[in-house]
């Protein structure tokens, strides 16, 4: 028989569970759940803390309940559900987090439609038109751009007492892929150009969508909008080829030759600097067979935006660079742009072992007045295999620079030649902080005393 004793002992870790989501501890609750604790546990409002996770847009406490067993389809006493809850809230990171495996199978038709209807009314309507027609508020709406994710951003919405993110138009072609309805590739277009901002959720489910959507009729009918008058529809464009070549989806109805042939075309014809920047970045991630003469025909583009992506037309990836790309890329060493700078530090220590020349320029870089450059001038010495003493020497005078980050790429650079000032170098670095404790030069350290003291506890 059930006595109050046992009443309070089971109801210990539902408490604590309880405490934990509202504090935003994704550690602590996956730890209760596998302690026992009841993934469906009610909070103070009698609600599954499910809907407390997502109503504080918290992610990591999201997915946990969600692994841990949380019910996204259970019934709630104002007849909706956590899911339909998600789709409510209008953001995407929180509608995957919740969605779980295989919607299409585990939900009726009906329970599907209504999650489509209830997207599609928001992203119709509008955040601030919704939200008005909800509350009766007559003001104007509170908003500001939050990031969803680690990578994309969306307009968070507030009137009446009420806050949405305005992502309901990548909730919407979430769904729509999730339940396997392929929705006409111009109308995912549409809706990925009617923002500005190259993160928009709405752009980026739209991006991911088609670009995993490999039948040859999505292919055309995107690309066929690189002929559209609108930078936003070529940049579009663009990205979704970049985005094709980075999942490697081009499957078996378009060869990468086909598509190298597009790019190559398209590169000499783009009359817009932000779309030929993202057509030359769209070339190098797919490994472009052209990409070096590409590169030469904008090497002195007057837009530094191009001009940043020209150095990597000549990563010729084990292939020996023509002598005309290398005077290019040694002219672009004194770019009046920092980037561009940068980006030919990162190609020119893609270099195993560099020669004189390039030496030359590194050294030159890493006294560059741009903070950047001068990092990414010591981390293509520090990686390389040149063990002459003026780089060492670099390395040294690294260690007495006010930037933390540059000191420690000098201590790095010595212990990967294990030179023997290693130790005292890692000291002159000074305390790392958090975001450091497990970088891979940082880690350095550790490995320099297991080779060059073998008897060290």
């Amino acid at each position: 028989m059930e006595t109050p004793e046992h009443r309070r002992r089971e109801a210990g870790p539902e408490r604590a569970l309880v405490t934990a989501v509202r504090a935003r501890n994704a550690d602590a609750v996956r730890t209760l759940l596998d302690e026992g604790a009841d993934p469906d546990a009610a909070g103070a409002d009698g609600l599954p803390v499910l809907c407390a996770a997502l109503a504080a847009y918290d992610e990591p406490v999201a997915e946990a309940l969600m692994a841990g067993g949380a019910n996204p389809d259970r019934p709630l006493p104002d007849g909706t559900t956590p899911l339909l809850r998600a789709v409510d809230l209008g953001s995407p990171a929180m509608v995957t987090a919740v969605l779980g495996n295989e919607p299409r199978l585990r939900l009726p038709p009906a329970a599907r439609e209504r999650l489509l209807a209830l997207a599609r009314n928001w992203y119709e309507t509008g955040a601030a038109e919704e939200l008005r027609r909800r509350t009766g508020a007559p003001g104007p709406a509170e908003t500001s751009l939050v990031h969803d994710d680690a990578y994309d951003h969306v307009e968070q919405v507030s009137l009446g007492g009420l806050t949405v993110r305005a992502g309901h138009g990548a909730v919407l072609t979430s769904l729509e892929w999730a339940f396997r309805i392929l929705t006409p590739a111009d109308e995912l277009v549409a809706r990925a150009v009617r923002h500005p901002d190259e993160n928009h959720v709405d752009r980026s489910a739209s991006c991911f969508v088609l670009s995993n959507r490999r039948s040859k009729e999505t292919w055309s009918a995107v690309v066929a909008h690189r002929h559209h008058p609108s930078p936003a529809h070529r940049r579009f464009v663009a990205r979704y080829l970049w985005t094709r070549a980075v999942l490697d989806t081009a499957g078996p109805h378009s060869s990468a030759d086909e598509e190298s042939r597009l790019l190559a075309v398209w590169a000499a014809e783009e009359t817009d600097s932000e779309v030929l920047a993202q057509i030359l970045e769209a070339c190098t991630t797919r490994q472009h067979p052209d990409q070096e003469a590409i590169g030469l025909r904008h090497a002195d583009h007057p837009d530094p935006r191009v001009r940043r992506e020209v150095p990597y037309c000549f990563l010729t990836h084990g292939t020996p660079r023509t002598p005309t790309a290398t005077g290019a890329l040694f002219t672009l060493v004194h770019d009046p742009d920092a980037e561009v700078r940068s980006a030919v530090c990162t190609v020119l220590g893609r270099e195993r072992e560099p020669t004189p020349r390039t030496r030359h320029a590194l050294l030159a870089l890493i006294r560059d007045p741009d903070t950047a450059v001068r990092a990414s001038a010591a981390a293509a010495l520090s990686t390389s295999a040149d063990r002459t003493p003026a780089v060492t020497d670099t390395f040294v005078a690294l260690l007495d620079d006010d930037d933390r980050q540059l000191r420690l790429e000098g201590a790095y650079g010595l212990a990967r030649r294990d030179d023997p000032r290693t130790e005292a170098a890692y000291e002159r670095v000074g305390p790392l902080g958090p975001h450091l404790d497990h970088d891979h030069r940082a880690d350095e350290l550790w490995r320099w005393r297991r080779r060059n003291t073998p008897d060290r506890p």
